[in-house]
């Protein structure tokens, strides 16, 4: 279980629900896609940021006409403020966003990973990435930044949305 999957099951409990991966808006490069990597080139950096402007856009596109909106990514908390921007509506208010942290184990996210399927690229090359950046993301930065941490370790689906709902 992962943030698409918590993503689509709590969208399932809308009336109209969209569910925007920043993975799958990156996936979209035809040619030059530069996958993420521990040396952070220039290059992925940039198309992340161009991802993540694609996906706030989209999201107020569609939550202006209704829709409960969940952006799929992997933030760090000064990256949300850095997004904050891109989330103004035309009548320049922001919108209703609620961040949340959803923070397994190291273990449970490698294992999680190692399940994964369907992707563009072999997951096994993330397996670096995750064991350095697991520890530089610690629950407490996101709690002071005044997002929803929540340790899905031990959750199932169900249970994830179940927190998430209340």
């Amino acid at each position: 279980m992962g943030k698409s999957s918590v993503a689509h099951a709590l969208l399932q409990h809308y009336p109209r629900g969209l569910h925007l991966p920043v993975d799958d808006l990156r996936e979209l490069v035809v040619s030059g896609l530069v996958h993420p990597s521990l040396d952070s080139p220039p290059e992925a950096t940039r198309q992340f940021a161009l991802a993540r402007r694609a996906a706030a856009f989209h999201a107020r596109l569609y939550a202006e006409a209704g829709f409960a909106v969940v952006v799929d990514d992997v933030l760090w908390p000064t990256d949300l403020e850095a997004m904050r921007v891109h989330w103004a509506t035309q009548e320049g208010q922001e919108l209703d966003v609620r961040p949340v942290f959803l923070c397994p184990t190291l273990e449970v996210t490698q294992a999680r990973n190692a399940a994964r399927v369907g992707k563009a690229f072999d997951t096994l090359n993330l397996v670096p990435m995750i064991a350095a950046l697991h520890p530089s993301m610690p629950p407490a930065d996101y709690r002071a930044a005044g997002w929803r941490v929540l340790d899905t370790s031990n959750l199932n689906i169900e249970q994830t949305v179940e927190l998430l709902l209340a």
